[in-house]
């Protein structure tokens, strides 16, 4: 017997202006913890950050407490260094060095709608390779973000992204994680893998919004989760990268709700005009 199709939350216009509040706590606590990113810095000096921020917005964390059965979650922040892919735990203790690559993913609530983003940021120099990885990365969540359109299928948005990063070199998708619908929860259905076919899973319509997230590395695409239930990396230790926006889907186009332009400037560059809403 084949199982019930997923029931995927679609918003109303007041609800997307208090995700797009919480989308906005969200681009400015990355920003402020990426100005922030420096040798001897600790993941749990950036973690403070992200913490002042949603008090002063009176936002609340999606992440903190946040539990799927290894434990409550014990940040606000998931602060993911080098070879460790995601759900990295801030440490007092882990201070950044001269060529690291951290991968920060935030989440924030505003009046029970969440918002959720991720940036990597080199620290200091890093070497051109590492550099080239964010960037394939980067490239490859605005490819996802300009597929995420009303009339498409899911794996539109999969299969952008997978060409995207095919296009950039031989990285690896990681194997399994992906995207996820948003919405009053943070994690809810559809899940959307990095990597497929197009044309396939359901349809893209207005109301949907969808957290875009892929995760690059520089070797093999299979992880480990460590001992401490979270932490998300690689098995053959080569480094990783991680981006993530949450965008929703109106029938004038995709609105970038943690961007702070609602994506104008990036989806334009590929052709590709938001929503009016995003100017609103």
């Amino acid at each position: 017997m084949r199982g019930l199709p997923e029931r995927i939350q679609l918003k109303s216009a007041e609800q997307l202006d208090t995700m797009r509040a919480a989308g906005l706590v969200v681009a400015r606590a990355l920003a402020a913890m990426r100005d922030e990113v420096a040798p001897g810095v600790s993941t749990a000096d950036l973690d403070g950050i992200a913490q002042d921020v949603l008090r002063d917005a009176g936002a609340t964390s999606s992440f903190l407490h946040y539990d799927i059965g290894y434990g409550p979650y014990p940040a606000v922040i998931c602060a993911s260094v080098n070879d460790r892919v995601v759900h990295g735990i801030p440490s007092p203790t882990e201070k950044l060095a001269e060529g690291d690559l951290i991968s920060i993913d935030f989440g924030a609530i505003v009046d029970g709608w969440h918002g959720d983003a991720a940036i990597s940021v080199p620290v200091g120099t890093v070497a051109p390779d590492v550099a080239a990885l964010s960037e394939a990365c980067e490239e490859s969540l605005w490819a996802g973000l300009a597929a995420a359109r009303a009339g498409g299928r899911l794996t539109d948005i999969s299969h952008a992204v997978e060409t995207s990063i095919r296009a950039a070199g031989p990285y690896g998708i990681v194997d399994g994680y992906g995207g996820h619908g948003i919405g009053s929860a943070m994690h809810m259905p559809p899940h959307i893998l990095n990597y497929g076919r197009p044309g396939k899973g359901p349809r893209l319509v207005p109301g949907m919004a969808l957290a875009i997230e892929p995760m690059v590395t520089l070797g093999s695409r299979a992880t480990q989760q460590l001992p401490d239930g979270w932490t998300v990396a690689t098995v053959d230790g080569s480094w990783a990268a991680h981006w993530e926006h949450t965008v929703a889907i109106l029938d004038d186009g995709p609105w970038v709700l943690t961007a702070e332009d609602g994506g104008r400037a990036e989806l334009g560059k590929r052709g590709v005009e938001v929503s009016a809403r995003a100017a609103a």
